[in-house]
């Protein structure tokens, strides 16, 4: 054991000391030290910016703007403790407009390294620089308007602190990462990277939609949906990308907060949240979104790092981020926009002319006035022919267009169960029925005069799995299963808000309550949010101080442990002050029982089948993938044929 100490008199800690104490959590590594000088450069109004970085920024960071400069006389507070031009009052802190505003970031970089300030402003004769810290002398030297800030050996001071640095790879990709961070948030600002003497990335004056994609790559800017939406003082904008361009990892997910880049919990679960419909639980999306709301509603003074924000009113933010990212999700149809991310370009939405008249034998020019296809037979076949629009159309939808069922089980009927737009029902029981094939009221042929096809005209089937369909652009390929999958879950989910429309949630009683030990902050909910939880179908008594009792549930969630999801809504009501987790336990249930009561593999599906399914994908939301986050189909163009057979080579 060691040895005890023995009592010191509290006494005032050196300025120099207080800085290396304070660089502990500002200067984590050199990323940091980055961090801080970008923020300030940005801050100073620059509109182009240098960084130079050897031995992964150990050794040198060196950052260069063209902003305002600094004063020769004000040069030596820049580098005190405590001093900076962002905010002068508890008014100022309390309404940050700035990235920086702790006046310390400097004094304590200049602690654990050796730094050089050389500045400039527009009426400077020559520029001025200072060593070392603010106790320093303010020098004649050279350079343009702006200001260099260059940092030498970093912990040189510290050797600990220097061991607990990992390699020198390892620290510049840490530093890369901030640079992408902050150019991602001001594309109106030209950025260059360099390591080691070596330009890594270079990017000029740009619009938010080149930037992200300059810096995420052509595979995000392939497959993204644009955002941009207000509500009162908030805005939200960006970039979505597409469930079916998710990833492994974590990795590409950029949310800012009036232009600071925050890792936020409340907006991470906003965005989760409203990408559950569509992705797969061990996936992540990519996306770049921006936040802007009035300073005043959000306390950026919670961390040293400045990583980490507090909103005013939570849950009025995490509701605006989900229902913003959710409408833009919802656009993921075939007629909605352009792009399924897939190894090969998607369907655009078709202009022109119809794509398919009654009395032509090919599509031929009404596909495309600048395609001329080899040969290009209708899907109907001829007028008057086997197969052919007469007799095609007297089956057109028979499985997933039906009309009501007519064994009684899908009415406004006696038993009271919800007939569902395009086929099938519940039952009695709660079993799903898929429809009777029924004859389709509505021509196609009328159908084609008047609307566009994106997805065209099915073509056949391969092995039981994929339709194939011809368009303006090519072939498209669907997996029948995932689309079905889709249709069914949209529909049960509608079906489902129109039963509840207006009525109070259905519960179900527990025959045996479910009693689990609780801390007293789940117990405390209980009993402030007893209103909320009886809202959202619960009920849960406090039968101790440190028990529980779940006596209902909603009758959607029956089935599920009682305890688990307790804990779980308890947890959503402290957090968000309502809860999203009935809806996506709701929705996992349903993603369930349309999954088993789709189409399955080696289903043959007559030629007016298929094009049913497809007329259905193309009026359903989210129809680019099912709820899994799998894509529904895939588009190969003419010309990726061509390049197959080489034609024209």
């Amino acid at each position: 054991m060691n040895a005890p100490t023995l009592p010191r008199p509290i006494r005032a800690l050196p300025d120099q000391l207080i800085s290396q104490i304070a660089a502990g959590e500002v200067v984590e590594r050199p990323s940091a030290v980055v961090k801080e000088l970008l923020e300030n450069a940005l801050d100073a109004g620059s509109s182009q910016i240098t960084v130079r970085l050897e031995e992964g920024g150990v050794k040198r960071i060196c950052i260069t703007d063209n902003g305002r400069g600094i004063p020769p006389d004000q040069m030596p507070l820049a580098l005190a403790r405590h001093a900076t031009s962002k905010i002068a009052s508890l008014d100022d802190l309390e309404n940050v407009a700035t990235l920086g505003f702790r006046g310390e970031a400097l004094a304590s970089i200049a602690s654990v390294a050796a730094v050089t300030l050389t500045s400039r402003t527009a009426d400077a004769a020559h520029a001025w620089e200072i060593e070392g810290s603010h106790n320093g002398t303010v020098s004649p030297s050279s350079g343009a308007q702006g200001t260099t800030v260059d940092v030498r050996d970093l912990y040189f001071n510290t050797p600990a602190r220097r061991k607990f640095l990992k390699s020198e790879q390892t620290e510049f990709g840490h530093c890369a990462e901030v640079v992408r961070r902050v150019a991602l948030a001001r594309p109106d600002v030209s950025f260059t990277l360099s390591h080691n003497g070596r330009t890594v990335d270079h990017w000029m004056v740009a619009d938010m939609a080149k930037r992200s994609a300059q810096i995420l790559g052509e595979n995000f800017a392939e497959a993204r949906l644009p955002l941009d939406e207000g509500s009162g003082l908030l805005r939200l904008h960006g970039f979505a990308g597409l469930p079916t361009a998710s990833k492994a990892r974590a990795d590409a997910q950029y949310f800012y907060v009036n232009g600071r880049f925050v890792r936020d919990k409340l907006l991470v679960h906003a965005v989760r949240a409203a990408y559950e419909d569509v992705l797969h639980g061990d996936r992540f999306p990519s996306y770049v979104l921006a936040l802007d709301l009035d300073p005043a509603l959000v306390d950026v003074n919670v961390h040293p790092s400045k990583i980490e924000v507090r909103f005013r009113d939570g849950r009025a933010v995490h509701q605006f981020v989900f229902h913003a990212v959710q409408r833009a999700l919802a656009q993921t149809s075939a007629t909605a926009h352009g792009s399924v991310p897939s190894p090969l370009p998607a369907a655009d939405t078709l202009a022109g002319g119809p794509l398919w008249r009654p009395q032509q034998a090919s599509f031929g020019a009404e596909l495309n006035p600048h395609y001329q296809p080899t040969f290009s037979p209708s899907p109907f076949g001829q007028p008057g022919q086997g197969g052919g629009v007469a007799q095609s159309t007297e089956r057109y939808g028979a499985l997933f267009a039906g009309e009501r069922r007519a064994d009684g089980l899908d009415g406004a009927a006696q038993d009271g169960s919800a007939a569902l737009n395009g086929g099938g029902g519940f039952s009695a029981t709660g079993s799903y029925a898929m429809p009777q094939a029924t004859p389709y009221i509505a021509s196609p042929a009328v159908l084609a005069q008047d609307e566009e096809f994106p997805l065209g005209f099915a073509l056949a089937q391969l092995h039981g799995i994929y339709i194939l369909a011809q368009n303006s652009k090519g072939l498209v390929l669907v997996d029948m299963h995932a689309a079905h999958e889709r249709i069914l879950y949209e529909q049960l989910k509608n079906a489902l808000d129109e039963q509840l429309n207006g009525a109070a949630m259905q519960i179900q009683s527990l025959l045996i309550p479910v009693t689990f030990y609780a801390d007293p902050v789940e117990v405390g909910t209980v009993q402030e949010h007893a209103e909320t939880l009886q809202t959202l179908g619960f009920d849960i008594a406090a039968l101790s101080p440190t028990t529980l009792a779940v006596r209902s549930v909603p009758a959607l969630l029956k089935n599920a442990d009682a305890q688990t999801l307790a804990r779980d809504v308890l947890r959503d009501v402290r957090e968000y002050g309502g809860s999203r987790m009935l809806i996506e336990r709701r929705n996992e249930l349903l993603g369930t029982l349309a999954c088993h009561t789709a189409v399955r593999a080696n289903r043959i599906l007559t030629q007016p089948e298929m094009n049913a399914l497809l007329r259905q994908m193309e009026s359903t939301e989210r129809a680019d993938q099912c709820n899994h986050g799998r894509p529904t189909w895939v588009q190969v163009e003419i010309s990726a044929l061509d390049k197959l057979f080489l034609r024209g080579q």
